[in-house]
Order: structure tokens, then C-alpha cells, then sequence
């Protein structure tokens, strides 16, 4: 499809755009710097909605105290209306922030306490979301149809606690009804006021879309676009619910049914997708097979392309990529990823997902339906409950446990075969409490914080009256992610190439220097010695048999935690999100030359400065080496120079992204950003407003982050 030359709506875009930058500096300036996704929510007035506490604690916990707090915001939220766009509504308020507590105090985890602080052990306890709902299901249904679902089921399941729990979700819907109701009345006041006639008629058309949609399901474009937006701006406020869908297959059949009957044309459709996008970057999958096997690229495909390069904000879309996929459609994602810089879109693999996948007793056909909605985490929408990207084992942390006891026990003679026997015991330690950790959560989340929104739309909670965690949903596949693997890598091969096989330096020297955080006399040196030994992402490397290795192991100890009888399985992946800089704040120096207290390594990715050749390439190769290969991802974060990434070296980046998969790769974040842009951005950040980065799978405006993640995005792109 071709490219938009003269679009008619730019103007409205560009004035969405400057005040998207404005309530971005608003956030800077009311609420400080955010380490996180860039959120389309807008700062709450002074005197805003305050949460009622349920409980001695001065939180709120359990169904009745979300479903009162939620209920009694939605009734009071503000009302956001832009003429200019397409659709009504943002959201403004963080629930689940708004509690002292995130954990329901009355249900104590002090038996696993010890082990997690001992491991630094992020358990996820208390999280929420993290898994996706259907979307399917909301524009089939609309409000009333789930309403009529509730009834349905309510006269099927008749427990008093069936009972109340049918009766918080109906009260849930009828208040983001009373929410939508207040959008229609200020939609009325404003169309009063309005003198432009372009916008009149704008503002017109949003009042009829959403008063039909009020019960109605949607029937158009801009109804399903609107409804959707409803349901994610509601599920954000509740919890933070960031997941998507198969954006294009979900609005295909209302674009061309639309498109049939002339009630749009290309740049309506692209003003309708482009204020869709800019409302909140939630995590959308293009392209990739249906479950058939049969590649999904459509019209809407490209036009949600050309949308998000009319916006070019932060954006987390995802382009799946598999062997009958429309190469076009490939192509021109490239072309928008070099074009505007912005780290979008991402890139996953299908056949290593689905593969992986299908090793956990899953048909193909299923494993296609897993789709990319998150940071780094596949979910099937509507189906599975996960704790994706929730719960992590620093394994940094685990080998630094090890490392200590070894060189305590005065006993017997030091070695790498040692130090990695006491590794292995103490990551399945960890990995035991991690899933303790999950078991713990599932069986008292609903106590603590029920999944009042995203119950609405999956699969088993509405029909057997029960809570997605605590029963409700069709599967349980439950993910626990390792982090640190380089920092293990490289210290393991550190020692035993320094040590045993060149003698180089005595165990005594490098726990000395190890212990003063090599800064004694030569420590400098040592550091260095150590530092540049045999690195993982070097091919062959002693480094990267370790790591594999390691990966095994860890993987082994997850699937260890699978539970048939309860139809627990636990699925493992290599990812740390941006806990980098804590989990190595909790670290002291390593054997492989880090310092004590600085960031541990990214995820599957090598350390920084690994090879200084073809380091793309030796990385991709490096990180498909380590998959757990189970469906769940270790993703391959790139940083990419502008000067070898224009149009011309397009090939280039396709090719390597291809090859990556073709190895056994399972996902890619991309950087493209100016060394020098970066740094002048690092110093001042309000000279770059529009700087858009991808932390891990998140992108974040780069004025938004605090100095020291700044640091890391610096550190990754001086050093790639």
C-alpha cells in the first residue's frame, strides 16, 4: 500500500503530538523522573480523587475494597476531550499505586523472606496484570453483552462468594458506563462552543460513536477504536494493564466492512489509528501467522504502520516474523524503523516461539495464538494467566552466595568446579522460592488484589465465578525469568582462564582485590586482567560455554516447579527488565571486573564491550544460543549507529534480524540513536524533548528517565 503524500489530517496529528510533549513536561515537573513506559496518562489535578483504605494499614485490599475504590473513580473521574481527536478519554490515576502496601499484610510470605532477600529475588508477589486480555471478546460483546454474560452465569453459580463476585464486576462495568456518560455530557457542552466547522463535525461524530457504543457493541472503525480505548483506559487506572492484541486482525473486519460502505477512506482510516495509537502506547503484534499457519498482513497492517509514523511517539508495536510472512510488509517496517530512530517497531520470532511453546504439550495451532503484547512476554490473549516479566532470580546474586561460601570454607582447595556445584545448589534454591513465591500469590491474590478488569475479558473467570489467580483462568503458565547471565558468564570463565589455566593470579589475589572493589594498590590492573578474558558473545568463548551452561541449569530447575496435578507450568526466560541498576546495586564486585554496586548485565545480552568486530552479528549468535526455549523470550536488545543504519543498510539490519531468528532467536528491541545526540541529551534532556528510547521492551521518553537509567542507555550505546 502506498505511502500518504498529502494527509489531511496532519494538522490535527501535529497539534495531538505538541500537547502529548506538553503533558510530558507537566509529568516531569509535577511528579519528577519516571523509570518507566511512556504512559498516554495525564497529571491528576492538585485536589484529585483520593483512595478509600479498607484496611488498618490505610490500604485497600480485596474485592470489596478494589471494587469500591475503583467503582467510586470511575464515577468521579475527570473528563478528557481534545477536538482535534478522534477519540474521548485518558486516565489519569494509578490505583495501584495509590495503597501503602502492595501485599495484604493478613497473608504474611515471612517463610520465604529469608531466600529472597538472600538471592534478591524479585517474587512478584502482590504484582499485577501481566497477562493479556481478549479484545475479540470486547468489541463481540460490548458493555451490555458482558453485563448480560454476568447474569448469564450468575444463575448458574450460586455461592454467596459467586454471588459477590458477579456482583463487583457488574458494578465495575455500569461505573466505566457512568465515566463514558460524563464524556457524552461534556461532549454536548463543547459541541456548543465550537466554531471551527472541521472540529464541530469532529466532535459531532465522537458524541454518535459513543453513545453507541455505550451498550451497543461497536459496528465501525472509530466505535471498535473507541470501545477499545475504554476498556485499556479503565484497565490502566485499575492496574496498569499495558497488553494488546492482534491489533490488525482485531480492527480488519470493521475497516473493510467501513471501507465497503464509504463511510471512510485512507486518511480517515490512518487519523483514526493514529489518535488510537497516541492515546496510550499499549503493546499491539502486526503480521505473524493465524492459527492455521497462514500469514495475517492486511491493508490495516500497513495503514497502523503509517499511522504510527504519522505520530512517531513512543510506541510498542511488534512486527512477528515467520516464513510465509508478506515481504512487503517486512520492508516496510524497516523503512520506518530507520526513518524516525524512535525504537519502533520490535521484532519476534515465531517458529522459536511456537516451537518452544509446543514443548509444553501445546498443539501448533494454540502456539501461533501466543502473541507479542508485552515488554518481553508472549501471552494468549484471554487465556492464560502468566506473571509474565513479574518474577526474576538475580543470578548475579546467586553466584556471588556461591563465590562467598567457596572462599569461606578454608577447608578445601578453591576451583571453578567447586564454585559452580555450590551455583547450582543455590540457584535451585532460588528458583524453589521463586516459585513459592508464585504459589503463595496465586493462592492469596484474590485477597489482595482481584483482577477485577481483566477478569472481564478472559476466558473462565465470568463463567465459574472465580478470579483469573485463583482458578478462573484456562491455563497457568507461569514464567520465571533469570537475570545476570553475563555477569555469571564472564566471571566463571574469568577465574578459570586467569586462574587455573594461566595461572596468572591466586584465588587469594582476586577475592583481595574482589573484596576491596579493586581499587587497593593494582587493583586497576587485576580489574583490567579480569575484565578482558574470555567474554560470552565471543563464539566459542569459555564465557559462552558457561553461559550455556548456565541457561540449562536454570532452565531445568524451573521446569522442575511444573505441578500437573494443580496444571502449574512454569515457563523459563532470560530477561531483567530495567532492574539492572537494582539488582546490581545489591551486588558487590564480581570476578569478571565489574564494580561493586553497578548495573549487572542486560538481560541474554552480552556485557558491554564484548567483542569489538561484527558485534551484532556475534551477539545475535550469542544470545539464540542461550534460549531457554521453552516460549518465553530472551530478548536481544541492539543498539544500533545512525551511520550504519539508513535506508541503504536496510538489508542489512533485515538480514540480521532474520538470521537471529533463523538461529533460534525468539525477539528484538532496536536502537537507532546518534552517540553524540545521546550524550548532549544525557547532559540536558530538555534539549531533546522528542527523544524516544527503548529501555528494555519499553520505550520511555529519554527526558522522563532518572540520570542514572539515562547512564545505562549511555553506557549500552557508547559501548555497542
Amino acid at each position: 500500500m502506498k505511502a500518504l503524500d498529502n494527509f489531511r489530517f496532519q494538522k490535527r496529528i501535529d497539534v495531538l503530538k505538541r500537547k502529548k510533549l506538553a503533558q510530558t513536561k507537566t509529568k516531569i515537573k509535577i511528579e519528577g523522573l519516571l523509570d518507566e513506559d511512556d504512559y498516554g496518562r495525564v497529571v491528576p489535578p492538585e485536589n484529585g480523587w483520593k483512595s478509600i483504605h479498607n484496611h488498618a494499614d490505610g490500604s485497600f485490599y480485596g474485592l470489596d475494597g478494589w471494587t469500591n475504590n475503583f467503582c467510586n473513580l470511575m464515577e468521579n473521574h475527570e473528563v478528557y476531550i481534545d477536538p482535534n481527536d478522534a477519540f474521548a478519554g485518558r486516565w489519569s490515576y494509578f490505583m495501584s499505586r495509590m495503597r501503602s502496601n502492595k501485599w495484604n499484610p493478613d497473608y504474611p510470605y515471612d517463610h520465604l523472606q529469608e531466600n529472597i532477600d538472600k538471592y534478591d529475588i524479585i517474587s512478584g508477589i502482590g504484582d499485577d496484570a501481566h497477562f493479556a486480555p481478549d479484545y475479540q471478546m470486547g468489541v463481540k460483546l460490548g458493555w451490555q453483552g458482558l453485563l448480560d454474560k454476568i447474569e448469564t452465569y450468575r444463575k448458574i453459580n450460586t455461592s454467596p462468594e459467586q454471588q459477590k463476585f458477579y456482583k463487583a464486576h457488574e458494578r465495575a462495568i455500569k461505573s466505566i458506563q457512568v465515566w463514558i456518560r460524563n464524556h457524552i455530557k461534556a461532549i454536548h457542552q463543547l459541541i456548543t462552543l465550537e466554531q471551527d466547522p472541521l472540529l464541530l463535525e469532529n466532535l459531532n461524530e465522537m458524541l454518535q460513536v459513543n453513545e453507541n457504543i455505550l451498550s451497543a457493541p461497536p459496528q465501525t472503525l472509530r466505535e471498535a477504536c473507541q470501545w477499545i480505548i475504554w476498556y485499556h483506559l479503565a484497565s490502566r487506572t485499575y492496574n496498569r494493564d499495558g497488553a494488546g492484541g492482534q491489533i490488525d486482525t482485531l480492527l480488519q473486519p470493521f475497516y473493510e466492512k467501513d471501507l465497503a460502505e464509504g463511510r471512510i477512506d485512507q486518511d480517515k482510516t490512518v487519523y483514526y489509528l493514529a489518535c488510537f495509537l497516541i492515546n496510550d502506547p499499549i503493546y499491539w503484534q502486526l503480521g505473524g501467522p493465524d492459527k492455521d499457519g497462514n500469514d495475517q498482513t492486511s491493508d490495516i497492517s500497513y495503514l497502523i504502520l503509517e499511522a504510527g509514523d504519522k505520530i512517531n511517539t513512543a510506541l510498542n508495536i511488534t512486527v512477528r516474523v515467520h516464513d510465509g510472512m508478506e515481504e512487503q510488509l517486512f520492508n516496510r517496517s524497516l523503512h520506518y524503523l530507520i526513518k524516525n530512530k524512535n525504537a519502533w517497531p520490535r521484532f519476534s520470532g515465531d517458529k522459536s516461539l511456537v516451537d518452544g511453546f509446543m514443548k509444553n504439550g501445546f498443539d501448533a495451532s494454540t502456539a501461533r495464538q501466543r502473541i507479542a503484547v508485552g515488554c518481553n512476554w508472549m501471552s494468549l490473549p484471554g487465556m492464560e494467566y502468566t506473571m509474565n516479566d513479574l518474577v526474576k532470580v538475580n543470578m548475579a546474586k546467586v553466584f556471588e552466595v556461591a563465590y562467598k561460601e567457596m572462599m569461606d570454607n578454608k577447608s578445601l582447595a578453591n576451583s571453578t568446579s567447586d564454585l559452580w556445584n555450590r551455583f547450582e545448589s543455590h540457584l535451585k534454591l532460588a528458583v524453589e522460592t521463586a516459585a513459592n513465591g508464585i504459589r503463595h500469590h496465586l493462592k492469596y491474590q484474590k485477597y489482595n488484589e482481584p483482577e477485577l478488569i481483566l477478569n472481564l475479558l478472559s476466558h473462565g473467570p465470568i463463567e465459574k465465578g472465580l478470579d483469573v489467580a485463583d482458578g478462573g483462568a484456562k491455563y497457568y503458565n507461569l514464567a520465571i525469568d533469570g537475570a545476570g547471565l553475563a555477569v555469571v558468564a564472564d566471571s566463571l570463565a574469568a577465574l578459570e582462564q586467569r586462574i587455573e589455566k594461566e595461572n596468572k593470579i591466586s584465588w587469594d589475589e582476586i577475592n583481595y582485590h574482589i573484596q576491596s572493589n579493586f581499587e587497593e594498590a593494582e587493583g586497576e590492573r587485576i580489574r583490567l586482567l579480569m575484565k578482558n578474558s574470555d567474554r560470552y558473545g565471543q563464539g566459542n568463548s569459555l564465557a559462552d560455554k558457561w553461559a550455556h551452561k548456565t541457561q540449562l541449569i536454570f532452565s531445568d530447575f524451573v521446569r522442575l516447579e511444573c505441578d500437573a496435578k494443580k496444571q502449574h507450568l512454569f515457563i523459563p526466560g532470560l530477561f531483567s527488565w530495567a532492574n539492572t541498576v537494582g539488582f546490581g546495586k545489591a551486588l558487590g564486585a564480581t570476578p569478571n571486573g565489574r564494580k561493586k554496586h553497578e548495573p549487572i548485565s542486560h538481560g541474554a545480552n552480552p556485557n558491554p564491550g564484548f567483542t569489538a568486530d561484527a558485534a551484532s552479528l556475534a551477539m545475535a549468535s550469542a544470545i539464540a544460543r542461550v534460549q531457554p526455549g521453552y516460549g518465553n523470550t530472551a530478548p536481544m536488545q541492539w543498539e544500533v549507529d545512525p551511520s550504519m543504519a539508513k535506508q541503504e543498510h536496510a538489508d542489512l539490519i533485515g538480514s540480521i534480524i532474520k538470521a537471529h531468528f533463523k538461529m533460534g532467536g525468539t525477539l528484538i528491541n532496536v536502537n537507532i540513536m546518534d552517540k553524540e545526540k545521546v550524550l548532549d541529551a544525557h547532559k540536558d534532556p530538555t534539549k531533546y524533548p522528542e527523544l524516544v528510547v527503548r529501555i528494555t521492551g519499553f520505550t520511555a521518553y529519554f527526558s522522563m528517565l532518572t540520570p542514572e537509567f539515562r547512564q545505562l542507555v549511555v553506557d549500552r550505546i557508547l559501548e555497542s
